[in-house]
């Protein structure tokens, strides 16, 4: 698959009040190598499942979406996807005037030791819910997170850099 293209799990979604800080839309990748026991979405797992879509039709499809504050990329994986996921992710910035957020089942010194494709797109965020799902710490009361061993990262735009953890 070329960065040109993503492959989705469903629609995109408009207006989420869940998956961040604002009205949000929401972009779920299909594809997920962590497969976590307990995971909300094990039917996003499937690598060939899903919808291949062009790039350049998600950011058409997004710009229609009025009053959204930012994006959230949902999965599966979206660092299974970090290419495509980046190009749409800056699109959102630069045309939009989004911010952009990430789930990851991934932990951010994971991403960083990755480097390539997965460092850029995390760079190109300005929060991160990382960690996988666990089961036994499951916690309904947190906010954007399913399990306590998740964090909510404030990353510094452009550097990838912690700035603040909730």
């Amino acid at each position: 698959m070329s960065a040109q293209q993503i492959r989705l799990s469903g629609p995109l979604e408009r207006d989420s009040i869940v998956n961040g800080y604002g009205l949000r839309a929401v972009l779920w990748t299909q594809g997920c190598a962590r497969r976590c026991p307990g995971c909300q979405n094990p039917e996003t797992w499937d690598f060939r499942a899903g919808m291949l879509v062009p790039v350049d039709e998600v950011c058409a499809r997004l710009s229609e979406f009025k009053g959204q504050a930012g994006i959230t990329f949902c999965g599966g994986e979206p660092f299974e996807q970090p290419e495509a996921c980046k190009i749409i992710a800056d699109w959102c910035r630069e045309q939009l005037g989004w911010n952009v957020w990430s789930f990851s089942g991934y932990v951010y010194d994971e991403l960083r030791a990755a480097g390539g494709a997965k460092w850029e797109f995390l760079k190109s965020l300005d929060a991160l819910i990382d960690g996988p799902f666990v089961l036994s710490e499951r916690d309904l009361t947190l906010k954007f997170r399913g399990s306590r061993n998740q964090r909510l990262l404030h990353l510094e735009y452009g550097t990838g850099n912690i700035m603040r953890i909730e």
